[in-house]
């Protein structure tokens, strides 16, 4: 499991952590709100665990934000706040279960277990990214706009899914490059105008609206005209 933790605390964040690598799994933290928002919606995880009291964004307005943002990713309220309001509170923001603490760590390895389990048999049918009429199927890895299906390479994949993720707002070529390729950027090369234009021709070119726009100076924005 690919796990995002979002915890203020750092000796729990860090027990939490340590716990999960454990199990073999692969864990991102974030110590804010703020911070767990973007992970949450720039990265796939299997499942999210998720603290109430954050600095900069509780966690109640981290899942309806995301939830808003039509990320159905499985999230674990982690908290010590354990009254039946709270429960409700984040279950109406889009929480799937609610863990209190102090808590023993089986007992979370198990529900975690049974999120992901739950999202698999469901087959996760709402895995699904959309702007204007283009949609970027994230289980199948196919991309569509309006009836026509859109052949893509891995990494003009992983390009538009960024671009989509953050539709509305403007990416440099250094956000790319480190979110997309993993690499630290080379002023000195051209690649990332080069499949962002590839991407164009694929996306745009056909269509008399355009999706993918340039934003002089500064990056690259996917956004409806």
């Amino acid at each position: 499991m690919k796990i995002l933790v979002v915890e203020d605390e750092p000796k729990l964040a860090s027990f939490v952590r340590k716990g999960l690598e454990e199990q073999a799994c692969e864990v991102d933290v974030a110590f804010d709100g703020q911070v767990g928002r973007n992970m949450a919606l720039n990265n796939l995880y299997d499942v999210i665990i998720m603290d109430i009291n954050l600095p900069k964004m509780n966690g109640f307005d981290v899942v309806q934000s995301i939830r808003q943002e039509q990320n159905r990713t499985p999230v674990l309220m982690l908290t010590a706040m354990g009254s039946v309001d709270d429960k409700l509170t984040g279950f109406e923001a889009g929480a799937d279960d609610y863990l209190v603490k102090p808590f023993e760590f089986r007992e979370l390895m198990a529900r975690l277990r049974a999120l992901t389990k739950r999202s698999n048999d469901t087959g996760m049918q709402s895995n699904v990214l959309r702007v204007a009429d283009l949609e970027l199927d994230l289980n199948e890895k196919i991309a569509r706009r309006g009836d026509k299906r859109i052949d893509l390479t891995a990494k003009e994949f992983g390009l538009l899914e960024y671009l989509m993720r953050n539709r509305g707002r403007v990416v440099s070529r250094v956000d790319i490059a480190e979110k997309v390729w993993d690499i630290h950027f080379d002023t000195g090369t051209n690649v990332i105008d080069v499949y962002v234009n590839f991407l164009r021709k694929k996306i745009d070119k056909d269509f008399p609206h355009k999706l993918i726009h340039t934003v002089i100076g500064m990056g690259y924005m996917l956004k409806e005209e």
